[in-house]
């Protein structure tokens, strides 16, 4: 493996670095593509850091399938025995071979193409009660009264965790969120992941005994009477992959309603075709793609891995930049345009690949294109009344904290 073809090292240091500033999580695009300038084939090492930074598709795609490319590595090896680490240990996500083969083999069942399709007439409830309880007449936000209540209440049904819990599962699945990929890793955060940690690990233990000894509707009462091969999960392993799809199953998609509405008030003329049709089956790919909800992940390779026109070492840490991958111009012609026609949209990398791919990314199409065909119909002069709103200090999970709008602004205007 060698340094970039070209590129100084303090060049691309600084373009890496730039990455993480905190003003970059707003518009994270140039710089991505000004990596992808430094890169060969969507690839850049850096010797240095014994790291790769990855933001071709192709290469992503292949890292992603690689069994060599383990996700759990940098967790087996972390420092200190806090609450937070005891909480992620057990999680499926930082688990490879045969022992996450385990964990999603127990998990999967819950998320058939029967099972999800179930979920439409929740999804279409849920969306009603929640859109019809806006204001007509006044700016709302439409974070805090659709985007983080929809999936919150879809996935606790799943789960079959109680409504009155729901104020206290978004504040638990924010600082999961923090913990996995925010920037910011003040003592303050910190305390508050550790306090919400404890309180999560208490909550789903009791909840664990509770469930084995009454069993009633939901995935979590199945989930606590699952076994393979005679083994049952244990009470870490049910608690921390409860948390992971409780998370998992919010912030994605939570992220992308008010991130896909703040796409489409820069691009008027993809809203109006949304409102023209408003069921379009390229919406929720198409929206995933351009605003990658998780713009980062990361691997260690156990053995070399070879792309085209290199090999990478083992024990590289990989750093797997998706947002850039699903605007990678040679897979996506014009990639910051929506087009609702476009024909390879569904080769994004929103929902990963390979064995690590998202369980649950079929239940959140379904919740993303019920939202936006309920928001086209039901309030065609929808606009977003800030359009540089304040996005949360999260670069991995980004999404805006608030979005203000108005919903009955005139027909067919700008979002």
């Amino acid at each position: 493996m060698t340094q970039a073809s070209g590129a100084s090292a303090p060049a691309v240091q600084a373009a890496l670095q730039a990455l993480w500033h905190p003003g970059a999580v707003r518009d994270p695009y140039p710089g991505y593509e000004a990596v992808r300038s430094l890169s060969s084939g969507g690839v850049l090492p850096l010797l240095e850091w014994n790291a790769v930074f990855v933001t071709g598709h192709a290469a992503n795609s292949a890292l992603l399938r690689s069994p060599a490319a383990r996700s759990g590595a940098w967790l087996a090896g972390a420092p200190g025995d806090t609450d937070a680490l005891r909480l992620l240990k057990p999680m499926m996500l930082f688990h490879d071979g045969a022992a996450h083969a385990r964990l999603r083999g127990l998990v999967q069942a819950a998320f058939t193409p029967r099972v999800v399709a179930e979920q439409r007439e929740l999804v279409r409830a849920l969306l009603a009660e929640l859109l019809s309880a806006l204001p007509n007449d006044t700016e709302t936000d439409l974070v805090a009264n659709l985007a983080a209540p929809l999936p919150a209440r879809v996935i606790m049904h799943m789960l079959g965790l109680g409504g009155d819990d729901e104020a206290r599962f978004i504040r638990w699945t924010q600082s999961v969120a923090d913990l996995l990929g925010g920037a910011d890793r003040s003592p303050e955060l910190m305390g508050r992941i550790e306090a919400d940690a404890r309180e999560m690990r208490a909550y789903f233990r009791d909840l664990a005994d509770e469930l084995r000894a009454q069993p009633r509707p939901g995935l979590l009462s199945a989930l606590a009477a699952a076994e393979d091969g005679g083994e049952r999960l244990s009470s870490d392993e049910l608690l921390s992959n409860a948390v992971l799809l409780l998370a998992a199953g919010h912030e994605t998609t939570s992220n992308l309603i008010p991130g896909g509405l703040l796409e489409l008030s820069r691009q008027p003329a993809a809203w109006a075709a949304l409102v023209a049709q408003p069921e379009h089956p390229n919406v929720a790919d198409e929206l995933l793609r351009i605003v990658s909800p998780v713009q980062y992940d990361g691997r260690t390779l156990a053995e070399p891995v070879s792309l085209p026109g290199v090999t990478l070492p083992a024990g590289l840490h990989v750093q797997l930049l998706l947002g850039a991958a699903n605007r990678d111009p040679e897979v996506f012609p014009e990639p910051g345009c929506i087009n609702w026609e476009r024909p390879n949209s569904a080769r994004h990398l929103a929902f990963a690949a390979g064995a690590h791919y998202c369980l649950g990314a079929s239940l959140a199409r379904l919740e993303i294109r019920e939202t936006f065909a309920a928001l086209a119909t039901r309030f065609p002069g929808l606009t977003v009344t800030d359009p540089n709103p304040p996005f949360k200090a999260n670069p991995v999970l980004r999404g805006v904290s608030t979005l203000k709008v108005h919903l009955n602004g005139p027909v067919h205007s700008p979002v």
